[in-house]
């Protein structure tokens, strides 16, 4: 399938991924993109000015299908998220997605739209092979038997079901990609539903900032993790959507770091080094996750590619502006 040319509505599209995805189709000859989510239009992150920009509640049914009528191609990544300090303590929240995955679904299916794409995540792994930081990295099939997160996994396993199901019951052509960490300009960076590099970013530039030289890492910094930088993270999402892989498929960055590691990197951008305070209670997720991109590889010969050093400096720029523009304010 190609996707130029076509309708195409993104769920989701105020927030981080969803803006830039808006951006990203209407730049490469998508005719028509409509761009939905639940923030009032002056909390989006992103609003391109050629889409339709609609402000609905995607959990009702009769938003789905007023978001999903006349479209041909539906990227469902609207769902109640953030890091780990938001998913650890809103668990039902995160299961609450389930009602915008479920009538979404319906609503593509009576609007014959002829791709869905949906935005799953790494959380669906079982966590007894995430117990240990020296991770190997997680293939698709170590998503079962089940034992994802409490709450967000559980709802992205669920949905990532009836993905299937729809598809073998109604023909209606689903694609599925497990996130691994995405990050990048243009996302959440302070509210407590950012996730570990915007945090990262904005505790060093508060540092220095302050000049009070320490910071504080949620866990011992040990845990382990790969983060995709949001170019990676388009294009691969394109790139299955266009696809005729029926199963889910890792979209994350292969380089495992530490959380400690990620630090350094944040520190060398910004010249500085800080003291280390260590939280040991605050909420941390499993102690190693790594992507296991053989199968990406093999279908597409391709994987994310760019480096971690060099997307968390273009993250660290931007966060560093918005950060300066607030202080002026």
């Amino acid at each position: 399938m190609n996707l130029k040319g076509k309708a195409a509505v993104v769920c989701g599209g105020g927030g981080f991924i969803g803006g830039h995805l808006v951006k990203n189709l209407l730049s490469n000859g998508v005719d028509v993109v409509r761009s939905v989510d639940i923030k009032p239009l002056n909390e989006w992150y992103q609003i391109a000015p050629e889409a339709e920009n609609l402000v609905l509640d995607l959990k009702d049914k009769a938003n789905c299908y007023h978001a999903a009528k006349g479209m041909k191609v539906i990227f469902q990544l609207a769902a109640d998220m953030g890091g780990m300090g938001f998913i650890e303590n809103n668990k039902a929240l995160c299961m609450l997605s389930v009602l915008t995955n479920t009538h979404m679904l319906l609503a593509a299916r009576d609007a014959g739209a002829e791709r869905f794409f949906y935005s799953s995540s790494a959380c669906v792994y079982n966590g007894n092979k995430q117990k240990v930081a020296e991770v190997t990295p997680l293939k698709e099939d170590d998503a079962y038997p089940a034992l994802p997160e409490d709450g967000y996994g559980w709802e992205k396993l669920f949905s990532e079901r009836m993905c299937k199901h729809f598809e073998e019951d109604f023909n209606l052509r689903c694609r599925i990609a497990r996130y691994h960490n995405v990050y990048g300009p243009f996302g959440t960076w302070s509210g407590g539903r950012e996730k570990a590099p915007a945090a990262i970013c904005r505790k060093v530039i508060e540092a220095k900032l302050s000049g009070k030289h320490e910071i504080e890492i949620w866990g011992d910094g040990k845990q382990t993790r790969s983060f995709m930088y949001i170019d990676d993270c388009l294009k691969g999402t394109v790139a299955i959507t266009e696809s005729d892989i029926r199963e889910p498929l890792n979209l994350g960055s292969s380089e495992l770091v530490t959380i400690n590691q990620l630090v350094d990197m944040v520190e060398e951008i910004a010249g500085l080094q800080l003291k280390r305070r260590y939280d040991l209670n605050a909420p941390k997720g499993v102690n190693g996750r790594n992507s296991d991109n053989t199968k990406i590889l093999g279908y597409m010969g391709w994987e994310p590619s760019i480096r971690l050093k060099d997307g968390l400096r273009k993250t660290y720029e931007w966060i560093e502006k918005e950060m300066l523009t607030v202080a002026h304010a």
